[in-house]
């Protein structure tokens, strides 16, 4: 059976769109270099699928629904013979750095690593003849529109290194799809991913200080943190408060098994979004929380961001008529898996034997 390459598949969003494939019959091979993910991921996925193969180091065995190799895609020699190995018919790439702070401290190394990933991947697969790609992007792409929600024909103005290497690498892919006919390629701009599987088995587990509002919350909350920063209250919104579409991490990883679906029965380039439509403000978010985990959640208000907008929502539209997907979780079954994660794992992966 041809398997479905997944790079950064060891990784938050990847970690569960893994499950969402081998849920859906699919057998995958993973990549990930593990610089910002853990393999126990991996292994928690084999148990949520009920995957009980006996793993042996580093890789599995080749007819295993689910391999693994530790790799990096700037390697390109090793990244070839993972592709001559198997009979590789579509490839999901998450593969990236993603840190919007860090990009713009290291933003050499941000180009570097995400347009050459990207370009490796493709050479791999014009020389393999893999013709199927979905490619993780993002909203930043939008930087800050001029109007919500926000739909796919809107423009793409970035505000960060790290959104303009989405914006590079989308136009990777959409080249090489120009570049021959029958190949296939879904953009795929996602919201603001939160959440975690239901089981509380695989999660968000940033390393050190979290980028992102939700992690954040969840630790101040499990009292690991003293209170969380909310930059502007000052925005016209009605709160004050930035307003952001959060999604699901399990709708999101379903959104990946729906765009595989899609390029296998469509060539060419398509971008949508994956959002819910639906806008929640910070302090929203932080109510939530606090009625999923019972407990108050102590705040300040601090000054605005640069570049920060005041409200940023998708309009999903494309993806519902297309993909035939939309978003099935609200924002308190976000919250409640969030804390179910971070009570099951505190430290999130660190010191876990599974």
């Amino acid at each position: 059976m041809h398997k479905i390459l997944v790079t950064g598949g060891a990784g938050f969003i990847g970690s569960h769109t893994c499950t969402a494939l081998l849920e859906n019959g699919y057998e995958i091979v993973v990549v990930d270099n593990l610089s910002n993910s853990s393999r126990k991921a991996l292994e928690r996925v084999r148990i949520i699928c009920g995957i009980n193969e006996d793993t042996g180091a580093s890789t599995s065995p080749a007819n295993s629904r689910l391999v693994f190799h530790e790799c990096d895609l700037l390697d390109q020699e090793a990244l070839a013979q993972i592709f001559a190995q198997y009979e590789i018919e579509a490839v999901i790439h998450f593969a990236a750095f993603k840190a919007v702070g860090e990009s713009v401290e290291k933003p050499l190394a941000y180009y570097r690593n995400n347009l050459q990933g990207t370009i490796n991947l493709c050479e791999q697969m014009a020389k393999h003849g893999v013709k199927k790609i979905v490619f993780s992007s993002s909203a930043t792409v939008y930087g800050v529109p001029d109007s919500v929600p926000i739909a796919e024909t809107a423009p793409l103005r970035c505000t960060n290194p790290y959104g303009w290497t989405k914006f590079m690498c989308e136009q990777i892919p959409r080249d090489f799809a120009n570049a021959d006919i029958a190949r296939s390629v879904a953009l795929l701009r996602y919201f603001n991913p939160i959440g975690a599987h239901p089981s509380g088995l695989i999660g968000e587990d940033p390393r050190g200080i979290p980028n992102n509002l939700l992690p954040y919350v969840l630790r101040v909350a499990a009292g690991q943190y003293p209170q969380v920063n909310i930059y502007g209250q000052d925005y016209p919104t009605p709160d004050g408060t930035g307003i952001r579409d959060y999604i699901h991490v399990v709708d999101l990883a379903a959104g990946h098994v729906s765009a595989l679906k899609y390029i296998d029965r469509h060539t060419g380039t398509e971008a949508f979004n994956l959002g819910t439509g639906n806008g929640y403000s910070v302090l929203e978010i932080i109510q939530a929380m606090e009625k999923a985990c019972g407990c108050p959640i102590p705040y300040q208000i601090t000054e605005r961001r640069p570049g920060d907008a005041a409200e940023g929502y998708a309009d999903n539209t494309l993806a519902r008529l297309k993909l035939g997907w939309i978003a099935q979780y609200g924002i308190d079954e976000m919250c409640r898996d969030a804390w179910n994660w971070q009570q099951k794992n505190p430290r999130g992966y660190e010191n876990a034997s599974v």
